[in-house]
């Protein structure tokens, strides 16, 4: 129970990769507030999850690049819960096209999404957060915020200043006891990537072949990173970004 009585939020949580850390949450005692874009999606997952047994779910549902649509959030869950401990940036989209293609109007949503949403998620909660004694930001990155393959260049943009917006926030918000830290997952088998697949130039066998665990990454490993730095077992870690890709970003060879 390493979050017993922890108020969390995570967004983007109604299916994949948030869906598994609200629940990994849930299972070491947190209340975890469950988000989506769509009422109808977040009413939905937390109605999931309630299923599962776990009774310490609620939702809300926003756009995290519309600022008031996320102080509602944050006034809501402060208002109700009396604090907000963990936030955790999971809600992101992806467009994979040649860079010569790209329309801008399509490099400013992924943007929107992916880096302003977690920016003003951040402000948000972290004023509600040095006002309560401090909290833990996790801000879900990607491999592709330290390595780069091509047709990714809003992507790999928007996770590459993800990493240096958790970082200047982790220097400056130290002294109000909310430390800021990243998960940068590799290749994980969910909805969002399926259906990338067959633009993505790459096959499941060249993924296994390339990542040295040689195997695809599950939600849950992602869950058990997340779990980690929000929790107080990492109470001297700030600032820093923990991959979890079988190895991806360390290797340098030839693709075997």
């Amino acid at each position: 129970m390493r979050l017993k009585d922890k108020v969390c939020i995570v967004t983007g949580s109604r299916k994949g990769i948030g869906a598994a850390i609200a629940q990994r949450l849930l299972e070491e005692g947190a209340l975890v507030v469950v988000h989506s874009r769509w009422q109808d999606k977040a009413e939905e997952a937390a109605r999931s999850l309630r299923e599962q047994g776990f009774e310490k779910v609620d939702f809300f549902a926003c756009d995290v690049a519309d600022q008031q649509g996320v102080h509602e959030m944050m006034q809501y869950v402060y208002g109700k819960y009396g604090a907000i401990d963990v936030l955790v940036n999971n809600a992101g989209v992806n467009k994979i096209v040649s860079s010569y293609d790209l329309d801008m109007a399509d490099f400013r949503s992924v943007l929107d999404t992916n880096l302003v949403g977690p920016m003003i998620c951040c402000q948000e909660a972290g004023k509600i957060m040095r006002d309560t004694g401090g909290g833990s930001i996790v801000n879900i990155a990607s491999v592709f915020s330290q390595v780069y393959i091509g047709k990714r260049i809003p992507y790999a943009t928007s996770k590459t200043a993800l990493l240096a917006l958790t970082k200047v926030l982790a220097m400056e918000w130290a002294e109000d006891n909310i430390r800021v830290t990243a998960v940068a997952p590799g290749w994980l088998k969910t909805d969002m990537n399926t259906a990338k697949d067959g633009s993505g130039g790459y096959t499941d066998a060249d993924i296994i072949a390339r990542t040295p665990l040689h195997r695809y990454g599950d939600v849950r490993d992602i869950a058990n990173a997340v779990l980690f730095l929000a929790s107080d077992e990492a109470q001297y870690i700030t600032g820093t970004c923990l991959n979890v890709d079988g190895g991806w970003i360390s290797y340098g060879g030839w693709c075997r």
